[in-house]
């Protein structure tokens, strides 16, 4: 692997406090044993200043927006103490983390939900590095879109980067009254579901246009993930300035690459490295209305995100971004079993939505498959809007049309697939269970776009899949 010098260097360059205005709140680790990390969570509503001087009565884990941070290592066991406090019942599903089935939180297909006064313990081993994410697969697009979810990063004690100043970024958005009322989750009616969702706050960690005071041109490292359930985020730095693009869904990717703007449809992330040059000036991360499709940029205007403020510290001489790279193996489509998906819109009884067609489908419900059975997904996007289709897990490899794998090579669980597009992935099924995939604008899903791959021999009656 190959790092530039300033990369390994784990003393940190910012001044005290400098990520106070972003920090997370971190789930406490109840268990003495190095390799086993115990928290509790918590769904509860809670009263929550989200803009300036209005209390909104958000939808939390553990009180907070978002939920806190569970920090493991790759290889650790996780035991999740969760309890249900909310009014209605609710899961938590792990997102990107490859869980065995009885702990992937999907009603129906890995365990029943839990009611409102109930607990579940997931407990699991989380088996690779990377940031991943937590929220409900009940009514998921309601709950989440109310403030259910919340970030979980796990180290490699092997990373190449050793960064002491970095940021865990969880992008999101909440729909709210001048009040601080929340937007019903069927705001809109049909073309809300259809248009997907968006909130009219845009929020980083839960805060809206937070100020850091940072050290001009000190390298950080972002960990970021888009937890909204519609919006796509586009970023931009100041004035076009550069990221380092080291990893994605599943950890680093082959070799990292200079990005100037970086796009995170909903559930997928990105790992970056940054070093911002404020010449004495603020410096502000943005983000672009995203075309996702008929509708998504009218009306809508840049948003600001962060704002960078320099610290009274001498400049860190202007240098190159570091450059990371790993060892991916390239997936062949030899032997592998096509499996081709059209997203589509539906009208029936004067009602419009969306549909999964092809397959092979079971019961027109499930795509199957034998345990570790090698599948070549073709997926056509003929439904108008932009989808981010998720699959619960597994990883898998972005292909060309000749099967060949895309450079740099990456671990993705989420795949963008634009309008009047084809995107395709070769995947290895190898572990038993009635997985999820479903479009990760989450309104989407609710109206369609949402199936299971089945995996071995399933018990599991179809139609009992709660989102």
């Amino acid at each position: 692997m190959t790092t530039g010098g300033a990369v390994a260097d784990a003393q940190s360059l910012q001044p005290e406090g400098w990520d106070a205005g972003l920090k997370l709140v971190e789930a406490p680790d109840v268990n003495p044993d190095p390799r086993i990390v115990e928290v509790a969570l918590e769904a509860r509503i809670s009263s929550l200043e989200i803009t300036p001087g209005v209390r909104t009565e958000a939808w939390t884990y553990n009180g907070g927006l978002p939920g806190p941070l569970i920090r493991a290592r790759k290889g650790d066991r996780l035991v999740v103490h969760f309890s249900n406090r909310l009014p209605q019942s609710t899961t938590v599903h792990w997102h990107g983390v490859q869980v065995p089935i009885e702990m992937d939180g999907v009603p129906g297909a890995s365990q029943p939900p839990v009611e409102t006064g109930g607990t579940f313990t997931y407990d699991f081993v989380v088996p690779d590095a990377g940031l991943f994410w937590y929220h409900p697969h009940v009514m998921s697009a309601a709950q989440v879109g109310f403030g259910l979810y919340g970030p979980l990063l796990v180290a490699d004690p092997d990373d190449p980067v050793k960064l002491a100043d970095e940021l865990v970024l969880v992008l999101s958005d909440i729909a709210t009254d001048d009040n601080g009322t929340l937007h019903a989750a069927d705001s809109g009616g049909v073309l809300g579901a259809l248009l997907g969702r968006e909130g009219n706050h845009v929020l980083v960690n839960g805060k809206v246009r937070p100020t850091l005071t940072v050290r001009d041109g000190a390298l950080q490292r972002w960990r970021i993930v888009n937890a909204a359930k519609s919006r796509y985020f586009e970023l931009v730095l100041g004035d076009g300035q550069p990221f380092e693009l080291i990893g994605v869904d599943g950890g680093h990717m082959e070799y990292s690459l200079k990005r100037w703007t970086i796009v995170l449809g909903p559930g997928e992330r990105a790992d970056v490295l940054v070093a911002p040059r404020l010449d004495g000036q603020n410096v502000t991360l943005i983000t672009n209305p995203f075309d996702r499709g008929f509708g998504s940029t009218e009306y809508r205007s840049t948003e600001d995100l962060i704002f960078f403020q320099s610290a009274k510290m001498p400049r860190v001489p202007a240098a190159d971004l570091p450059k990371v790279t790993r060892d991916i193996p390239a997936m062949s489509a030899d032997g592998a079993t096509p499996i081709a998906i059209d997203l589509v819109m539906t009208k029936a009884q004067d009602t419009t939505g969306f549909a999964l067609e092809g397959g092979p489908f079971w019961r027109k419900s499930a795509v199957r498959a034998a345990v570790g059975e090698k599948q070549l997904w073709t997926i056509t996007n003929k439904a108008i809007w932009a989808h981010p289709i998720h699959l619960h897990g597994f990883f898998f490899q972005e292909v060309d049309e000749k099967g060949v794998p895309l450079s740099p090579r990456a671990w993705k669980d989420t795949i963008h697939v634009p309008v009047d597009a084809t995107k395709r992935f070769l995947v290895k099924l190898d572990r038993r269970g009635s997985w999820m995939f479903h479009c990760h604008i989450l309104d989407h899903a609710e109206v369609g776009l949402m199936s299971t791959v089945d995996v071995g021999d399933i018990d599991t009656p179809h139609g009992e899949h709660s989102h």
